[in-house]
């Protein structure tokens, strides 16, 4: 693992993850309990990689793909998946196949088909409300 980062608003969100644009340009698994700030971290790096778009929890829809400067982004919230075969139906080779980012939120749900080539972000919220962030290379 890297040295943890301390990220207090969105602003810094944005600048982690210019910073780190390399690690997010694949499959990124987000890692955090409820409310740990994986939804708004993304909302940040969507600005970060120029789009327009805001950036929503895709809680209901599972996988929302995302417009930007280097063509679409996908964003996935695994929550209320019961089983990894519900996942295997969204499409997920296809997505992971296409090269572009792949942001995934409660990745701990389908871990036997996250790629080798994944990175995981933690996410831990302190007491003061700063985020904890740290990030793992792909292994």
């Amino acid at each position: 693992m890297l040295t943890p980062e301390f990220i207090a608003d969105s602003s810094e969100w944005t600048e982690w993850a210019e910073r780190h644009r390399d690690s997010l340009m694949g499959p990124v698994a987000l890692v955090g309990g409820m409310g740990a700030g994986k939804t708004t971290a993304v909302k940040a790096w969507l600005s970060a990689f120029d789009s327009k778009d805001v950036g929503s929890s895709p809680t209901f829809t599972l996988i929302q793909p995302y417009q930007s400067g280097i063509g679409t982004i996908y964003h996935a919230d695994f929550y209320r998946l019961n089983r990894e075969e519900e996942a295997e139906a969204l499409g997920l080779d296809e997505i992971f196949d296409s090269g572009q980012p792949f942001w995934m939120e409660w990745p701990e749900k389908i871990p036997n088909l996250l790629p080798p080539e994944t990175v995981v972000v933690f996410i831990e919220p302190q007491a003061d409300g700063i985020r904890k962030v740290t990030l793992q290379p792909a292994k």
